[in-house]
């Protein structure tokens, strides 16, 4: 074998380390690119779905809010009503009654009072 083969093996075997560290670095880095593009797509899944979950939130408490405020309303009147329930029944709570009540007469209609 001559010399001038044995450095063209040499130079061919080196040539084609480089191109094959090359070739890997180019994977390496496409590899690379595709897992970043994956992490930035998961972090946006991730802040989106926080944010869905944030303004469902405030819509159920907003909700429950109302329902509470409806409740306490009802309650009130409930209150209310049970107290003038339980006044129809004292002492000449038909005459307390009878006057507490909104009487609204048309101008056409003739009111009638029994006594």
């Amino acid at each position: 074998m001559s010399k001038s083969f044995y450095k063209n093996s040499i130079f061919h075997k080196n040539y084609l380390r480089f191109v094959f560290i090359k070739r890997q670095q180019k994977q390496d880095n496409f590899v690379s690119i595709i897992v970043l593009i994956i992490k930035i797509c998961f972090c946006l899944l991730a802040i989106i779905s926080l944010i869905k979950l944030g303004y469902s939130s405030k819509v159920r408490l907003t909700r429950l809010r109302e329902i509470k405020d409806s409740f306490l309303y009802e309650k009130y009147r409930f209150n209310v009503l049970t107290n003038k329930f339980d006044d129809l029944f004292s002492s000449e709570g038909e005459q307390r009654f009878m006057k507490d009540q909104d009487q609204i007469i048309s101008r056409d209609i003739i009111r009638v009072i029994w006594r």
